[in-house]
């Protein structure tokens, strides 16, 4: 049965949709998973424009107002199954219905991937509630830390605590918040710290998920640890980490632990 993941942000251009589309494809082509991505965002969807879907006949909108079935809107894209929103749906959703419609889905997949909504209402609830593990998504400045306390809070306080945070948008180091102050500030480990990469500006007017569009680029190869952690595979070494591989950083640390509670939460499932 699938892990539904959901990734989370309160404030919009942090990179959520980005981050979720590449893990999407980057579970899939790397790691030969069975992967469902669904966009969550319920009152402003874009991830059809990460994924080149244009003018998708059924999306996650119909499914939520009893219109169609879940199988008929998914569309197939990059090897991952994706089920996308309608920008212009005017018709009232149930977006609390989400984790009942995945349900009978979810012996299809290894992952489910939902890209929530940044909005602090039933469109995040409905990704928090439908989630067996959440990734709050961060850039390293203080309004953007404020905010993800925020989602941090609602989600423990709805039994579904967070499993790691993901910096990303990293640009100038000395002048953003590090890694020790932001785990300090939420109480809660970073298992990702991804760099500002041009890269994603290109993949995104393609259409491509970056992990497909440049599998090398710096930000693909941050997504490619974070998978091998939730597929509980070794991470891919770089040279340097070939050469001195004792001395690790803190957030490969972490993506240890990330990896030893997936298994753990797995070898229950089929005790």
């Amino acid at each position: 049965m699938a892990k539904t993941i959901g990734i989370i942000a309160i404030k919009g251009g942090v990179g959520k949709t980005t981050i979720a589309a590449s893990l999407a494809s980057d579970l899939v082509n790397h790691y030969g998973k069975k992967v469902l991505i669904v966009d969550a965002n319920f009152s402003a969807p874009n991830l059809s424009s990460h994924m080149k879907i244009d003018e998708p006949v059924r999306t996650i909108h119909d499914v939520l107002a009893g219109r169609t079935q879940i199988l008929r809107a998914i569309h197939n894209r990059y090897g991952v199954d994706v089920i996308p929103g309608d920008y212009f749906f005017n018709r009232g959703v149930n977006m609390l219905k989400l984790k009942s419609r995945l349900e009978s889905i979810k012996d299809n997949y290894d992952f489910i991937i939902l890209d929530s909504s940044p909005n602090l209402n039933d469109e995040m609830l409905s990704t928090i509630i439908s989630s067996d593990n959440l990734f709050v998504v961060t850039t390293p400045d203080e309004p953007t830390l404020k905010c993800s306390l925020r989602a941090a809070k609602i989600a423990k306080e709805r039994g579904r605590p967070i499993s790691g945070i993901i910096i990303n948008k990293i640009r100038e180091p000395k002048y953003e918040l590090d890694l020790k102050e932001i785990e300090e500030s939420l109480g809660l480990l970073v298992v990702a710290k991804i760099p500002d990469d041009k890269t994603n500006i290109a993949a995104l007017f393609t259409g491509i998920p970056t992990s497909i569009y440049n599998k090398n680029s710096s930000f693909s190869r941050e997504i490619n640890r974070l998978s091998a952690a939730l597929v509980g595979e070794p991470e891919k070494k770089s040279f340097i980490k070939k050469l001195f591989p004792f001395v690790l950083g803190k957030e490969e640390v972490n993506r240890q632990l990330l990896k030893d509670s997936f298994y753990e939460s797995v070898f229950e499932e089929t005790k």
